[in-house]
C-alpha cells in the first residue's frame, strides 16, 4: 500500500497541512520539524505525487535489477517476496525488476556480474554484494554514470551507493552476545562459522559477538573461524569434521546461513552440549528452535529489505537524485521457542 501525507503526518506527529507545505518546499515550517518531515517520507518511501508527471515525459520504462547470491535460498525468498510487493505497487508507474543471483562469493564473479547488469540499461540496481575495493569501484562507476545503486542487506558503504536497506549486524553480533549471557554460564570454546569473509555483514556480526561477549565480561575463547559461503553442505561437513578433532568446542556461532549443516552435524555427533547461536526465522532454524537444538534466533525483517530497496531506488529518480536518501536499518528481532512461528 503506497505511503500518504496521512501516514507521514502520524509519524511525525504534524498536521497533514505542516506535511503537505514541507513536501512541496512552501514556506512558513520550522526548519527542524521540515528536516524531521523530509527524513520520516524517505523513511517510508512516499513517492509524491509529481511522479505521475515525470513519468509521463520519460520515454522509457523504469526497470531496475536486483542482484543477490544464489545460496541462502530460503532466507533471499522472502527478500524477493518484498521486491514483488513494491514491483506490485509501483506497477502503475511502469515499474518492473527483474531479479538475478551471483553464482559464488569471488570477487571477480561480482564485479563481471555487476558490470555486465549495467550494460542491460536498468534504471537502478539493488546489490546484495561483496565489499572489496574491486566490488567498489565496479558500484561507483554505476554511481558516476549516473544510476541509482541502493545495497541492501550487506553494505558497501565506500562505494558510493545512495544508501543501504538492511539489519544493524553489529548490533545483531551484541544482541546475540547478550542473549547467550542469558543462557550459558560455563567458559566458552567457540568455533564461529560464517559465510564469507568479503560480507561486510557477516564480519560485522561476529565483531559485534565479540564485543558484547567482552562488554559481558563472559570467557570466551575463539578457537576457530570457517567460511562456509552461506552453504549447508559445506557448514554440515566443515563443522563436523571440526569437531572430530576439536572436542573443547562448545559452543558454535553462525554469522551467516548455514545453521541447518551444522545443526545435523551436532546431532551426528551427539554433542548435546553444544550450543548453536543462529540468525534469521527460516523454516529449518525454526525447526531446531522448537527441538530445543538452538535457544533463540535473531530474526532482520527481509521481507521489508526487499521492500524498501526498490522503493529507495524509485523514490530517488522521482527526486532526480537530488534529495540524499537516507539509509533503512530493519528491526532486530529476538525469538524463542515461545514466540516463534510454526515452521
Amino acid at each position: 500500500m503506497a505511503v500518504t501525507i496521512k501516514d507521514i503526518a502520524e509519524a511525525a506527529g504534524v498536521s497533514r497541512g505542516t506535511v503537505d507545505r514541507v513536501l512541496h518546499n512552501r514556506s512558513g515550517v520550522n526548519p527542524e520539524v521540515a528536516k524531521k518531515v523530509r527524513d520520516i517520507a524517505d523513511k517510508l518511501g512516499f513517492v509524491p505525487n509529481k511522479a505521475g508527471k515525470i513519468l509521463a515525459a520519460r520515454k522509457q520504462p523504469i526497470k531496475f535489477a536486483y542482484l543477490l547470491p544464489s545460496s541462502a535460498r530460503s532466507f533471499f525468498k522472502e527478500v524477493i517476496n518484498g521486491v514483488r510487493r513494491a514491483e506490485r505497487e509501483l506497477s502503475d508507474y511502469g515499474v518492473t525488476v527483474d531479479v538475478k543471483f551471483f553464482k559464488d562469493f569471488k570477487t571477480e564473479t561480482h564485479v563481471k556480474d555487476i558490470k555486465k547488469v549495467y550494460s542491460q540499461g536498468y534504471s537502478g540496481f539493488c546489490f546484495t554484494t561483496l565489499d572489496t575495493p574491486a566490488v567498489q569501484l565496479a558500484v561507483h562507476d554505476i554511481i558516476q554514470n549516473g544510476k541509482p545503486v541502493v545495497s541492501v542487506n550487506s553494505d558497501v558503504p565506500d562505494s558510493g551507493r545512495i544508501c543501504y536497506v538492511g539489519t544493524n549486524y553489529l548490533g545483531a553480533g551484541k544482541t546475540a552476545a547478550g542473549m547467550t549471557n542469558f543462557i550459558i554460564h560455563s567458559p566458552l570454546k567457540i568455533l564461529i562459522i560464517t559465510g564469507s569473509y568479503n560480507i561486510r555483514g557477516h564480519k560485522e556480526r561476529i565483531k559485534g559477538f565479540e564485543e558484547g561477549l567482552n562488554s559481558h565480561k563472559i570467557d570466551y575463547t575463539i578457537v576457530d573461524t570457517i567460511e562456509a559461503e552461506d552453504d549447508d553442505d559445506f557448514s554440515y561437513s566443515k563443522t563436523k569434521d571440526f569437531l572430530k578433532t576439536n572436542s573443547e568446542i562448545n559452543c558454535i556461532f553462525v554469522a551467516a546461513a548455514g545453521s541447518t549443516g551444522v545443526c545435523q552435524a551436532v546431532e551426528e555427533l551427539n554433542r548435546k552440549d553444544i550450543h548453536v547461536i543462529a540468525f534469521d526465522e527460516v523454516p529449518s532454524i525454526k525447526k531446531y528452535i522448537q527441538s530445543g537444538l538452538i535457544k533463540f534466533t535473531i530474526g532482520q525483517e527481509p521481507e521489508l529489505q526487499g521492500y524498501m530497496g526498490i522503493q529507495k531506488l524509485f523514490s530517488w529518480l522521482m527526486e532526480d537524485g537530488k534529495r540524499i536518501s537516507s539509509d533503512y536499518i530493519t528491526q532486530t528481532i529476538i525469538k524463542i521457542k515461545e514466540n516463534i512461528a510454526e515452521y
